[in-house]
C-alpha cells in the first residue's frame, strides 16, 4: 500500500450465527475495519478529493465540517495525510473517545449545543458554516449536501456488498446521519439488484422513520445514539429508496450492541446497535428465508465510556428503567452489581486518590471485609491529611483509610421516599443507601438531579 488511505474500503463481511435471526441469514459488513474505525472514511476521502479537483480546496487550506464524530475523524485522517488544517464542530453529546481521537489526529474541535435544532445559531451545522465563512482559505465540506458523499458508497460500498454476497441480497439495513450511505447504496442496488430492498434503521426521536411511515414530518425528539438520526431530512438523503423503516429505542440499541460483542465478538458502536436491532426485527418478521446485510458502522472502541460503561447506562436509565419514587431509584453505582466505587479500611490514601480520580467522584464509602459500611472518606479528608502530616505528603499518601475516614455516617433506606434525601443534602451529607443491612450505593445531589431529568 502506498499510504494508509489505500486501506479505506474492501472491508470484510461476516455472518451472524449466535443471535437468533428467525428464518433469515444475516451478514455484517465491518466498516469498523477502515483506518479511522468507521464507514465515514469512504466519503471523507471522496469529498476532499472532489474539492481538490474542483479547486475549492487549495494546498494549505482549512477543512471545516459539522460532524457527530466519524466523518470528522475521516476528514482529519485524510486531511492530515494531505497536509490540510481540519476544524470540526461537534455536538456536546459526542463520546469523549471520538473527541480525543480527532484531536490526536491534529484536528481542532469546537463543541456546539445538542439541544437546539437546525436554524438556531448554536446548532452545530450553523456554527460550522459560520466558521467556514469567516476563515480565509476554508472549505465547508457539508456532508449533508455534498454529492461526493453518496457517490463514494455507490462506487465502493454497494459493489463490495453485492460481490461479497455473490449477487444475492434481499435487503440491506441502513441508518441515516447525512444520508450518503443510504442514498449511495440504494441507488446502486436499484440498478444492479432490483430485488434488494432498503430498510431504514432510525433512533426513536429522529424524524426520518416516522416520515417514511406516515409521510408527515413529526416534532423531533432527542436520542443518545450517535451518528444516525436527524431532526430534518438531509438534502442528499433519498428516502424514496426505503421500503420499510424501524424506530429503535436507545435502550434497545445499546443492549443490542452489547449482545453483538458478547455473542458474536464484534465490537460495534451505538449506531451499529440500532442497525442490528432493526435488522433482527426485519429478519424475525419474515415468513421465508432471506439474505440480509447490515453495517457495523464504526468501532465500539469509540464508545467505551458510554455503550460499554455500566455507570453511563444506569445514569441514562437503561439498566434500571422502572421507577418507584424511592431512594433506590437514585443509586447509579450499585454494590450488588460491582459498579459501586469503594475502599477498604486498610487501603492507603494513594488508592483513595486513584479511585476518586478514575471515577470522577469526591467521596468514597469505606467497606470492611464483611461488606459493612464503616466510614466515609472525601477529598477534604485526604487533603487535610496531606497538609498536616509532619513527615510530608508522600508519607501521608501511605496512611491507611481507617486513620483518616469519618466514622459517623448517615444512612438511608433504599425503600425511603426520594424526598427524604433533601434534608441530608441540606446538611451537606452524602447519602449512604442501604438495602436492609446491605450497602447498596451512594446517592449524591447530581444523582438526584439526573433522576428528575429522566422523569417523563
Amino acid at each position: 500500500m502506498a499510504s494508509i488511505l489505500d486501506l479505506i474500503g474492501e472491508t470484510p463481511l461476516v455472518e451472524v450465527t449466535r443471535i437468533e435471526r428467525g428464518p433469515c441469514r444475516l451478514f455484517l459488513k465491518l466498516e469498523s475495519a477502515n483506518p479511522s474505525g468507521s464507514i465515514k472514511d469512504r466519503p471523507a476521502r471522496a469529498m476532499i478529493e472532489a474539492a481538490e479537483a474542483e479547486h475549492k480546496l487549495a494546498p494549505g487550506g482549512t477543512i471545516v465540517e459539522a460532524t457527530a464524530g466519524n466523518t470528522g475523524l475521516g476528514l482529519a485522517l485524510v486531511g492530515g495525510r494531505k497536509g490540510y488544517r481540519t476544524l470540526l464542530v461537534v455536538p456536546d453529546k459526542m463520546a469523549r473517545e471520538k473527541v480525543l481521537h480527532a484531536r490526536a489526529l491534529g484536528a481542532e474541535v469546537v463543541t456546539a449545543r445538542s439541544d437546539v435544532g437546525k436554524g438556531h445559531p448554536d446548532y452545530y451545522q450553523d456554527v460550522a458554516e459560520a466558521i467556514a465563512g469567516r476563515t480565509p482559505g476554508a472549505f465547508y465540506i457539508n456532508q449533508f449536501a455534498n454529492p461526493a458523499n453518496p457517490q463514494s458508497h455507490a462506487d465502493s460500498t454497494a459493489p463490495e456488498i453485492l460481490r461479497q454476497m455473490d449477487g444475492d441480497v434481499d435487503a440491506v439495513v441502513i441508518g441515516v446521519g447525512s444520508g450518503g450511505t443510504l442514498t449511495g447504496i440504494g441507488r446502486f442496488l436499484r440498478q444492479a439488484s432490483p430485488k434488494t430492498t432498503i430498510v431504514l434503521a432510525d433512533p426513536v426521536g429522529s424524524v426520518l422513520a416516522p416520515f417514511v411511515q406516515t409521510g408527515k414530518m413529526p416534532q423531533a425528539g432527542s436520542w443518545a445514539v450517535e451518528g444516525i438520526g436527524e431532526d430534518f431530512i438531509p438534502p442528499i438523503c433519498d428516502l424514496g429508496l426505503v421500503s420499510q423503516a424501524y424506530s429503535i429505542p436507545d435502550a434497545e440499541s445499546f443492549a443490542t450492541a452489547r449482545d453483538l460483542l458478547r455473542l458474536e465478538g464484534v465490537l460495534g458502536g451505538s449506531s451499529s446497535g440500532t442497525l442490528l436491532a432493526a435488522a433482527l426485527r426485519h429478519c424475525r418478521a419474515q415468513s421465508s428465508p432471506k439474505r440480509v446485510v447490515t453495517l457495523v458502522c464504526d468501532s465500539g472502541a469509540k464508545y467505551l465510556s458510554k455503550v460499554y460503561n455500566p455507570t453511563y447506562l444506569a445514569q441514562e436509565g437503561f439498566t434500571h428503567p422502572d421507577r418507584h419514587g424511592t431512594v433506590g431509584d437514585i443509586v447509579v453505582g450499585r454494590a450488588s452489581e460491582g459498579s459501586a466505587v469503594t475502599v477498604r479500611p486498610d487501603d492507603p490514601l494513594r488508592t483513595v486518590f486513584a479511585r476518586m480520580r478514575s471515577a470522577d467522584v469526591s467521596q468514597l464509602p469505606v467497606i470492611d471485609a464483611n461488606g459493612h459500611v464503616v466510614g466515609l472518606i472525601d477529598e477534604s479528608d485526604v487533603l487535610a491529611a496531606l497538609l498536616t502530616d509532619e513527615a510530608g505528603a508522600n508519607r501521608a499518601f501511605a496512611l491507611p483509610v481507617k486513620d483518616v475516614m469519618v466514622t459517623r455516617i448517615e444512612t438511608i433506606s433504599a425503600a425511603a421516599p426520594v424526598a427524604e434525601l433533601v434534608p441530608l443534602f441540606r446538611k451537606d451529607y452524602i447519602a449512604i443507601v442501604m438495602d436492609g443491612d446491605q450497602f447498596l450505593g451512594v446517592a449524591t445531589r447530581l444523582d438526584l438531579i439526573n433522576y428528575f431529568r429522566l422523569m417523563p
